[in-house]
């Protein structure tokens, strides 16, 4: 199996939020975690939708804290890093995401209801090992750290599927 690691910034949402201008997004959110969003990539090219590779049991490592927005400050100012074995593999800002907390808070809303409890994953760096050639997938003993400015690290070893 082709087992993947990627740091991603957790939002958690605070109250209910419909139709949410972009301006008013942020107020709906409760907090901040890290993950490690564990990707099965074999699984994963399986099919055009990626879902299969990234839901099997055990996957999405969470914490190790839930920290509240208003410690947090600006979500997208957050250094984030990932390790694997000491390794650095991801080194990058949550500044460089695609969408922003907002936007993608704001866009959800659109076309659903988000409740208190709602996690969002918010994307990954470059740095994953699907990125590289050749690719150096995780392996049973792999030890992974995620790191999220604010939100501390989260260590997790890798065991037999």
């Amino acid at each position: 199996m082709q087992y993947d690691y990627e740091v991603e910034l957790g939002v958690v949402i605070g109250k209910t939020a419909r139709d949410v201008p972009l301006d008013k997004a942020l107020d709906y959110v409760f907090g901040y975690c890290a993950f490690n969003d564990l990707s099965c990539r074999d699984l994963q090219m399986r099919t055009p939708q990626w879902l299969l590779g990234k839901t099997l049991d055990k996957f999405l490592p969470t914490g190790p804290f839930l920290v509240t927005a208003d410690e947090v400050g600006d979500p997208q100012k957050l250094a984030l890093m990932c390790r694997v074995n000491g390794e650095t593999r991801q080194n990058s800002s949550t500044s460089d995401m695609i969408f922003s907390v907002a936007e993608i808070v704001s866009y959800a809303s659109r076309y659903m209801t988000l409740k208190p409890g709602d996690v969002f994953s918010t994307g990954t760096p470059e740095g994953v090992a699907m990125g590289m050639k050749p690719s150096p997938w995780l392996r049973p003993g792999d030890v992974v750290d995620v790191e999220i400015e604010k939100l501390g690290k989260l260590t997790n070893r890798m065991v037999e599927a």
